[in-house]
C-alpha cells in the first residue's frame, strides 16, 4: 500500500492533522458519515492525516471502516490507544503493555477496587463490561460499555449533572497515589486508565522526526480532564476544539479549502 501513496514530503502542505475519533469524526460508536471520510480523503491530498483514539484499534475500524475496508488505507498514521498502537502507511510501530508497567500484584487491587466501587454505585441503570482491559490501558465505564446508544446519551446527561465519573476519578486518585497513573475523561460513557505520559500526545514521538512543520488536532474533549486535553495543549501542536463531526468538518474547509 505504501508504494502507492505520495511521500509526506512531497504533498502540498508540510503538515499533518491528526483527529481524535468519537465526537470528532464521528458519533460515539457510529460510523462515520460518507462526507466526512470523502473531505478527509480531499484533505490527504494536500498533507498528511492521521487519527489517535482512546479505543482499541478494532473499535476505531469499526467506526472509520464500517464498510469492511482497512481503516490503515484511509489514513497515513492510525493511533489506538492513544498511539500505544500504531500504525504508519499500515505497518505497525512499535507499541506499550499497561500490565507490563503496573505489574500483575499492582493490578489486581486496582481492578478489585474499581470493580467494588462500581457494585456500590447508585445509577439509573448498569449493564455489563464495567472494565476492558487493553493493551496499553485499561477503560472504566460506570454504566457499562455494552449500554444502548440511548441509553449511553442518557447516562452522559445524568453525568454532566452528577459528576459520577469526575468522582470516580478523584477517589481513584486518592487510593492510587503511588501507582503513576493518570485517569481521563473521554465519550460519554467511560474513564481511561494509563501510566502518566501515555496520554495522547504518546502518539507525537511517532512523527517527531517526519518535518512537518505543523501539527495540527482535532479533538472535543480539550477542557482540562478530558481526554483530548494533553495533545490539544501540548505546544508542539496547533489545537482545534471542536463541538461535533459536522463542527469538524466545517473547521477542515474554512482552514484548508476556503
Amino acid at each position: 500500500m505504501a508504494s502507492t501513496i505520495v511521500p509526506f514530503n512531497k504533498r502540498p502542505q508540510k503538515k499533518i492533522c491528526l483527529f481524535d475519533v468519537d465526537l470528532t469524526l464521528s458519533l460515539p460508536r457510529q460510523a462515520a458519515k460518507p462526507e466526512m471520510m470523502t473531505l478527509l480523503a480531499q484533505l490527504r491530498e494536500k498533507m498528511t492525516i492521521g487519527f489517535v483514539g482512546g479505543s482499541d484499534f478494532a473499535k476505531i475500524s469499526g467506526q472509520l471502516a464500517s464498510d469492511g475496508s482497512n481503516v490503515l488505507d484511509k489514513f497515513d498514521f492510525g493511533f489506538a490507544e492513544n498511539g500505544l498502537t500504531a500504525y504508519r502507511l499500515g505497518e505497525p510501530l512499535e507499541s506499550q503493555s499497561f500490565i507490563k508497567f503496573v505489574g500483575e500484584e499492582r493490578y489486581k487491587p486496582l481492578v478489585n477496587f474499581i470493580l467494588h466501587y462500581i457494585a456500590d454505585l447508585e445509577i439509573p441503570i448498569k449493564r455489563g463490561t464495567f472494565l476492558e482491559f487493553r493493551n496499553g490501558m485499561i477503560n472504566v465505564s460506570p454504566i457499562g460499555r455494552n449500554a444502548t446508544i440511548q441509553e449511553r446519551k442518557d447516562f452522559n446527561a445524568y453525568d454532566k449533572i452528577h459528576g459520577v465519573r469526575e468522582k470516580f476519578v478523584q477517589v481513584l486518585q486518592a487510593k492510587f497515589h503511588d501507582y503513576g497513573l493518570k485517569f481521563s475523561i473521554g465519550g460519554e460513557i467511560s474513564f481511561d486508565v494509563f501510566p502518566h505520559g501515555w496520554d495522547k500526545t504518546y502518539c507525537l514521538r511517532h512523527i517527531a522526526n517526519e518535518g512537518f512543520e505543523e501539527i495540527h488536532f482535532f479533538g472535543d474533549k480539550t477542557q482540562k480532564g478530558g481526554n483530548d486535553y494533553e495533545i490539544y495543549s501540548d505546544e508542539r501542536t496547533i489545537g482545534h476544539s471542536v463541538k461535533d463531526p459536522e463542527d469538524t468538518m466545517r473547521q477542515l474547509k474554512e482552514l484548508f479549502f476556503s
